[in-house]
């Protein structure tokens, strides 16, 4: 292996053949660098994708009203469903595994909000303080709403960091009052968020929306983490929800227009299991690549080997083993495939770097590759070289020295 007078031999003989050691070499190279290419790209994919999942929680369910769609009980299609405070109470009780929960109350006209000399619209959506959690919201200064405040019909707000700016400028915003359709409301906190939507809008107690904003007891959709991992588990927790709603509401269970449950975590197993899929996809294709190239760098060997038969009979005769030509012809392999293949995986690892502050857009973002697998390529470079360099090296290692001298 580390014979110095083999090495300089396989240095000679590529110093011989340049051209034809560097168009085998590239085939591999060029195998090395799309399987780079498309695994930075596929995790740039899922990187994407998984960001959109951080505006929410992963393990939650989302639950929306809507009209029916078929008749019921003597009733038309078309009825509003029009859930309420009593859903979210028996919800919350129901011996479900609910862990955080709650309603949420959006107001849709009138969304003026003014401190001092400065108005603006933004969302202003009435919650529950477990939305801290279901949004996935930071907090930056002061606090989130709390049950006290629901409880004792605070008028408190918590504003994102977009309202902050537009509103307040440079000034401390904890503890002023903005007017919220003309009535005061003490801001309490400030928070950011993944989503640049859910930054659009400030949380109020929804007790109070309810009764300032003449909400009575309505509540516009409801939501809830949940333990439960499983995705059969999870189904059976939509079809209980499904039955409760309908009894409570006068609705055919099977009508999906009625009422609609998406699933975070169902839809986040099933975009990993996807993403799994793609990787895989991913692999067979870099391999299938990398295959083509090995069978060139083969042929080459195959070629070297031919042109050196007669070489290989003096050697043999001389009392060369065949372990000593087989590993000649593996080394000189090896270090083609190595070589040509970590001149693609740089390539490649180096344009992802140069891309990655230029792709970060929805859906797409940080395409790279980690450490396992550069570690893998490397695996996949000297088990290629070993299967370009076998047969050849086979052949040369069984060839009689008669034979070959007699080779022309």
């Amino acid at each position: 292996m580390f014979d110095l007078d083999k090495w300089q031999e396989i240095f000679e003989t590529i110093r011989k053949n340049k051209l034809r050691t560097i168009l085998t070499g590239f085939s591999v190279s060029w195998g090395i660098f799309m399987l780079i290419i498309l695994l930075g790209s596929g995790n740039g994919l899922q990187n994407g994708v998984l960001d959109q999942f951080k505006q929410d929680a992963v393990n939650s369910l989302w639950i929306y009203s809507g009209r029916t769609s078929m008749p019921f009980d003597g009733m038309k299609a078309g009825r509003r469903i029009q859930f309420t405070n009593d859903d979210y109470q028996k919800t919350k009780d129901s011996g479900l595994d609910v862990d955080k929960i709650s309603s949420r109350y959006s107001i849709f006209r009138n969304n003026l909000i003014s401190y001092k000399t400065e108005f603006v619209n933004y969302n202003i959506i009435a919650v529950h303080p477990d939305t801290e959690t279901l949004e996935s919201t930071s907090n930056i200064k002061g606090r989130f709403l709390n049950d006290i405040d629901v409880k004792n019909f605070r008028k408190v707000v918590a504003i994102s960091t977009v309202v902050e700016e537009a509103l307040f400028k440079r000034e401390n915003p904890i503890g002023k009052y903005v007017k919220i359709n003309g009535i005061p409301f003490q801001v309490i906190g400030t928070f950011t968020d993944y989503s640049e939507r859910d930054l659009q809008r400030v949380y109020v107690p929804i007790s109070t929306a309810q009764k300032v904003f003449n909400g009575a007891n309505r509540i516009s959709n409801m939501s809830f983490t949940t333990n439960t991992p499983d995705i059969e588990s999870l189904q059976a927790m939509e079809q209980y929800l499904r039955k409760s709603f309908a009894a409570r509401h006068k609705f055919d269970v099977t009508d999906r227009r009625a009422m609609w449950i998406n699933n975070n975590m169902e839809n986040y197993q099933r975009t990993m299991a996807l993403f799994s899929g793609i990787r895989i996809f991913v692999w067979i294709i870099g391999i299938f690549t990398i295959i083509a190239g090995i069978v060139g760098v083969s042929n080459i060997m195959i070629i070297v080997v031919r042109e050196r038969t007669k070489e290989i009979g003096i050697r043999k005769a001389l009392g060369a083993t065949p372990n000593s030509i087989v590993g000649l012809v593996l080394l000189e392999s090896v270090l083609i495939t190595s070589a040509a293949g970590y001149i693609g995986l740089v390539l490649g690892v180096i344009l992802l770097e140069v891309l990655a502050p230029h792709t970060q857009i929805e859906f797409f973002m940080n395409p790279s590759v980690d450490l396992s697998v550069g570690i893998q390529a490397t695996l996949v470079l000297v088990f290629a070289g070993l299967l370009a360099g076998f047969f050849p090296a086979w052949k040369a290692a069984n060839v009689r020295p008669i034979e070959a001298l007699a080779h022309e």
